[in-house]
């Protein structure tokens, strides 16, 4: 027999042993086999019986049938690799952010701003009665910002007002120039009560010169000259309102402030005025300061004494202890609003001062004389324009 047929056979036989009906009936031969009759003895009238016994040899069937057969038909070759587990994913990784309860924010800050501007004009054409044309116009803006908490409540308020009147054949003039800041910080123990051991700042002069008409050569004023700023401690009563604020300080410093060389060394609005010699020179300036120390009372009152009419009134009181102790200076400030819709307004105002330091400049014969302290008072009536925001 040539080699190539023997392959072949070998060949034949191994895929012959290879299939499942081979192996089950080499295991039917196998199992067969291994069964044993035993003969029972033969006893008296017992008829000798043969029983059958199995016995399974593993070894057998584990050593030459799973050895030559079983290790063919669990050969990797004839399954199906196990599917690998992959190195790499594409799957996304999502990150459910956490949920964080935001509270809502509350600010202490509160605040409100008005802008006014307030116009009054006459004119006259062919008038038989006489008269002379004139214009008015008076600007205003109010600003305020307050912290409140629970103890502490900071009160900041700052006021302007500017007004220019001009009438036939005069040049323009200024009727009113004012600048005031007024900062208050109080502090409570009792969140119910409306007393407060409060601090006050308040500071106040005027943006441009000051003349006294028709006389424009010499102004009687100046920025920062005068300027008022006063400085204490007390207790404050202040309602929720804030339609009654009582403030009084027994112990309230006072600077009078003349910044303007030449009208310190006037002596202007009670500071010390400058020492002469015989031939006009200056031996020694005007103090540009005067400090005082005193007693300081305010009262802020606001009331709708009717429908859309409105009463405000701001009154400051202050005594120095040093120098005439008694003698009050007043400054004394009256207003009454009406409103007719929420930008139209009308309003009629007077403001009231007292103050023993300012002497009242008049004119003689074409001279400047001064005089002694008296009475200051100005009214205002006009209608214009307001917005808040």
């Amino acid at each position: 027999m040539k080699l190539q047929d023997f392959k072949k056979i070998i060949i034949a036989f191994i895929f012959l042993t290879s299939t499942s009906v081979f192996s089950q009936i080499l295991n039917d031969t196998i199992l067969k086999d291994s069964v044993r009759t035993a003969t029972i003895p033969k006893l008296k009238n017992i008829t000798p019986q043969t029983t059958p016994v199995l016995v399974v040899n593993d070894t057998i069937v584990k050593d030459s049938v799973r050895k030559t057969i079983v290790s063919v038909l669990d050969d990797n070759f004839y399954r199906k690799p196990d599917p690998q587990k992959l190195k790499y994913t594409l799957a996304r990784i999502v990150t459910i952010p956490e949920i964080v309860q935001i509270e809502a924010h509350y600010s202490h800050w509160k605040g409100k701003n008005i802008l006014g501007f307030d116009i009054s004009e006459i004119a006259f054409v062919n008038w038989s009665a006489g008269g002379t044309s004139s214009i008015s116009g008076l600007l205003k803006g109010d600003f305020n910002r307050t912290y409140e908490r629970k103890y502490t409540k900071w009160v900041n308020e700052l006021s302007i007002r500017y007004g220019m009147n001009k009438q036939d054949g005069i040049e323009l003039r200024k009727t009113d120039d004012a600048f005031r800041f007024d900062s208050t910080f109080g502090y409570r123990r009792d969140p119910k009560s409306n007393w407060y051991h409060s601090g006050k700042l308040n500071f106040n002069t005027q943006l441009t010169n000051g003349y006294k008409y028709p006389d424009k050569s010499n102004p009687i004023s100046r920025l920062f000259a005068p300027a008022y700023m006063f400085l204490g401690t007390g207790a404050e009563y202040s309602k929720k309102k804030k339609d009654l604020v009582f403030y009084a300080s027994p112990f309230t410093y006072k600077a009078t402030l003349v910044w303007d060389e030449t009208l310190a060394n006037l002596g202007s609005f009670g500071v010390e005025k400058a020492i002469y010699d015989e031939e006009g020179n200056v031996l020694k300036r005007g103090r540009r300061a005067k400090n005082e120390v005193g007693v300081l009372v305010t009262n802020h009152y606001k009331s709708e004494i009717s429908k859309n009419v409105i009463f405000v009134s701001n009154v400051s009181l202050y005594s120095d202890y040093i120098n005439k102790f008694g003698n009050v200076d007043v400054d004394c400030d009256l207003a009454l609003n009406l409103v007719v819709n929420q930008y139209v307004r009308a309003n009629i105002g007077a403001r009231i001062i007292y103050d023993d330091d300012i002497k009242n400049k008049t004119e003689v014969a074409g001279v400047q004389v001064t005089e002694g302290p008296k009475t200051q008072i100005k009214q205002v009536l006009g209608v214009g324009l307001t917005y808040a925001f």
